[in-house]
């Protein structure tokens, strides 16, 4: 079962580009969850994601009820 990785409202897409290299190299999911602080299609967010944004598994909420609702509650640490 792959590991979820969850961001709530981030603001810098340099971080969430990084961590979406992350999820993509260790096949995990990653959840975020709106308001972005930024576009998904920003320069910043492309740079620090590298080649990988298209390899990772990158779900956008609307709110963090809809992220809880998507996810098996006994898996959350």
């Amino acid at each position: 079962m792959p590991l979820n990785v969850a961001l709530a409202e981030p603001e810098i897409p340099q971080n969430t580009g990084n961590i979406i290299r992350l999820c993509a190299n260790s096949g995990s999911r990653l959840h975020l969850v709106e308001p972005l602080g930024f576009n998904l299609g920003e320069r910043g967010l492309r740079r620090a994601s590298l080649d990988y944004a298209d390899l990772a598994d990158v779900t956008v909420h609307k709110t963090f009820e809809g992220l809880l609702d998507s996810i098996d509650p006994t898996r959350i640490f």
